[in-house]
C-alpha cells in the first residue's frame, strides 16, 4: 500500500531510501540521527561534512552506505515550540522536501520515522497528523511506496477525544465469538420453548373432530383463458428489476459500477483507498478478481459507501462484517460516523494492534 505505519528500527528497513531526522549540522546526534549514523558507518559523516549543514524544514542526499537503504535523506525537523511558530508548516515541508529528493532520485520506497516527534518534543498525535497528511497530499500526484516507522505501537498516539469514542463503540459493539455462540445457543432455546407452549395452547383450543368429516368441496376449474395482469403488477418497482439485474455482478463489475456512480476516475479511487496501481490493475483485469477483505474495505472507504452498501461489496468478495471481530468493529465506527479518511482509520487499527486497510 502507498502509505503503511510499521513497527520496526530504521536502520533495518530495505527500501531505496530512509529518513534521517537529522541536527541541522548533520554530523550526527542521538535517538534516530545517531543511530542512523552508527549503522551507516564512518563514510556518512565524511560525507555530511561537505554538505554545510541543513535549515529546518529542507532536506539533502547522501548515499546509504552500510545500511540496507541506498540513500539516506536527511531533514531537519522543528523544535516544538506550543505550536504557535510555524512548527506545522516546517514539519511538512520536511516531509515536502525530502519526497521531492526522493523522486528526483528515482526512489520507489522510502521510510520515515516521526520526525520531531522525540528530543524535539513535537506531540506524537499532531506529528503522526501532520505526516500522514503530507505524504498523501503527495501520493496524490506520484506513485511511490512510504513507510512511517515506529518503535513501538505507543508511539502511535490518536487524539484523546478519537481514542475515546473509538473506545466505547468497541465496548458498546464488541462481542466475542464464544458469547456470540452463547447468545445463539439461549436464543434457540426461548425460541423452541415459546413455539412447544404456543402448541399447548392451541390444542387445548382445538374443537373435537365430527364422526365423519365432511370433504370440502371440489374447487371450480380454473378458467384457461389468459388472466390479464393487473394495473398494479404491471407497475412493478423499477428497484425490483435494478436489484435483480445486480444478483449475478462480480465484485469488480460492482466496484467499476460504484467507481462511475460516485463519479470518480479510477485513479482517484485507489489513490484514496490507499493501494496501489498494480492491485487495482489486477482486479480491473479480472471479472472474478477475488480481493482480501482489507483491500475490499479500502475500496468501500474510499467510494465513501454507508453500512449497507459496504456490506453488499463486501459479500460479493465472500466476506461480512463481524462484531466477533475488533478490526471490523473499528472500521464499522469510521463508516458510521461517516469518516472516510482511510489514514485516519489505519492510524487507528494500527493503535488497537490490527492490521490496516489498503
Amino acid at each position: 500500500m502507498p502509505i503503511e505505519i510499521v513497527r520496526n528500527d530504521i536502520t533495518k528497513m530495505e527500501t531505496d531510501a530512509i529518513v534521517n531526522a537529522a541536527r541541522p549540522s548533520l554530523l550526527g546526534g542521538g535517538g534516530v540521527d545517531g543511530a542512523i549514523h552508527r549503522a551507516a558507518g564512518p563514510g556518512l559523516l565524511e560525507e555530511c561534512r561537505t554538505l554545510g549543514g541543513c535549515r529546518t524544514g529542507q532536506a539533502k542526499i547522501t548515499g546509504g552506505y552500510e545500511l540496507p537503504a541506498k540513500f539516506i535523506i536527511h531533514t531537519v525537523g522543528p523544535i516544538w515550540e506550543g505550536g504557535h511558530s510555524g512548527e506545522e508548516e516546517l514539519l511538512a515541508s520536511c516531509y515536502r522536501s525530502s519526497l521531492d529528493l526522493a523522486l528526483e532520485n528515482g526512489c520507489e520506497t522510502v521510510a520515515f520515522p516521526l520526525i520531531s516527534a522525540g528530543a524535539y518534543g513535537y506531540p506524537k498525535d499532531e506529528a503522526l497528523r501532520v505526516a500522514v497528511d503530507s505524504i498523501g497530499k503527495f501520493l496524490l500526484d506520484h506513485d511511490m511506496t512510504v513507510y512511517i516507522v515506529v518503535f513501538s505501537r505507543e508511539s502511535v498516539q490518536l487524539g484523546r477525544k478519537l481514542s475515546d469514542e473509538i473506545t466505547e463503540y468497541i465496548d458498546d459493539n464488541y462481542t466475542p465469538l464464544r458469547q456470540d455462540r452463547i447468545r445463539d445457543r439461549r436464543r434457540e432455546v426461548a425460541e423452541d420453548a415459546a413455539y412447544i407452549k404456543a402448541e399447548e395452547v392451541e390444542t387445548d383450543f382445538l374443537p373435537p373432530m365430527a364422526a365423519e368429516p365432511t370433504m370440502a368441496p371440489r374447487p371450480a376449474k380454473a378458467d384457461k383463458t389468459e388472466a390479464v395482469p393487473s394495473e398494479r403488477n404491471a407497475t412493478v418497482d423499477e428497484d425490483f428489476f435494478e436489484r435483480l439485474r445486480n444478483l449475478d455482478e462480480s465484485f469488480q463489475q460492482m466496484l467499476l459500477r460504484m467507481i462511475d456512480e460516485a463519479g470518480m476516475t479510477d485513479v482517484q479511487c485507489y489513490k484514496k483507498a490507499n493501494i496501489d496501481r498494480k492491485l487495482f490493475s489486477k482486479i480491473r483485469a479480472d471479472k472474478h478478481y477475488r480481493p482480501s477483505k482489507k483491500t475490499a474495505l479500502a475500496l468501500a472507504v474510499a467510494l465513501e459507501l454507508d453500512l449497507p452498501q459496504t456490506k453488499e461489496l463486501l459479500e460479493k468478495a465472500g466476506f461480512a462484517l463481524s462484531h466477533s471481530s475488533i478490526f471490523d468493529v473499528i472500521v464499522e465506527y469510521f463508516i458510521v460516523k461517516r469518516n472516510y479518511n482511510i489514514f485516519e482509520i489505519n492510524e487507528a487499527l494500527f493503535a488497537y494492534d490490527q492490521v490496516t486497510l489498503g
